[in-house]
């Protein structure tokens, strides 16, 4: 059995943010773009990471963009937010990933998808909110506490996949109580995250739904595309695709919004 003490004791041992990284966040939370954009420019670790990940091709940016200034410029300060708590992600996540079949290369790209397309919902919506754009850096955050924790309990996963058609939430729900959603909970309540995302982010599996209607309404958008993402071939082949039932009525007044908002028609 997975235990509540054996997940806060991972959750625990996610390393504090730097200081530089605490220092940026602050300051973004703050609106202060250039202030944060110098004191970012200061952690090289921080500096590289946002290097790479702005210019990847998802992203769209046809020239390279090296000056820290200018990616937090370009990104603005949600998005630059969300960016940053990536990075924490980042550090947080395996060199070697045994239970899912990922790489700390295509696990990014993963990132990448979720905040990119979440910023595209976001700005459809005319949402301007920082705690929002960073909700969806929870559900990979989750993820990668689930690796560590189905890496440690393998066999009892692979013998109630054979012996039980079960998708992988219901069975981290039988070993553990807890849900994927409840460890995003716990996760944002470790990074003092507002209560308001926390309301989304569970909201977003498609269960709970006695909340408030503007977050309710942000929490369609959000399952609708974590079930978009997580059905990609890659997602797919790494076995991501299994956490997340997908609840049609929940997201069926939106659907032909979202297909639009994404390019799908």
């Amino acid at each position: 059995m997975i235990t509540k003490e054996n997940i806060e004791q991972y959750i625990d041992k996610i390393p504090p943010a730097p200081k530089v990284v605490q220092e940026t966040v602050k300051l973004l939370q703050q609106g202060e773009l250039v202030r944060a954009a110098n004191v970012a420019k200061e952690d090289l670790a921080l500096s590289s990471y946002l290097r790479n990940l702005v210019n990847k091709p998802i992203y769209g940016f046809t020239n390279e963009i090296k000056d820290i200034g200018q990616i937090f410029g370009i990104l603005g300060v949600s998005r630059s937010l969300q960016t940053v708590y990536n990075y924490l992600l980042n550090i947080l996540s395996p060199d070697n990933w045994e239970f899912f079949k990922l790489t700390k290369s295509n696990f990014e790209m993963f990132q990448a998808e979720l905040s990119t397309s979440w910023s595209k919902i976001l700005e459809y919506l005319n949402v301007e909110d920082k705690e929002i754009e960073s909700a969806v850096t929870l559900l990979p955050a989750s993820i990668v506490v689930c690796e560590a924790l189905f890496k440690e309990h393998k066999k009892d996963v692979e013998l109630i996949r054979a012996t039980k058609d079960m998708d992988l939430n219901i069975i981290l729900q039988r070993l553990s109580g807890y849900s994927l959603f409840d460890i995003c909970e716990m996760i944002a309540q470790k990074w003092e995250m507002d209560l308001k995302i926390i309301k989304l982010v569970k909201a977003s599996s498609g269960k709970e739904i006695d909340i408030e209607e503007e977050i309710l309404e942000y929490a369609k958008w959000m399952h609708l595309l974590l079930f978009y993402i997580l059905s990609k071939p890659h997602c797919i082949e790494a076995g991501l695709n299994d956490f997340l039932e997908f609840n049609v009525e929940f997201i069926e007044d939106i659907y032909e919004e979202f297909s639009k908002v994404m390019g799908l028609e």
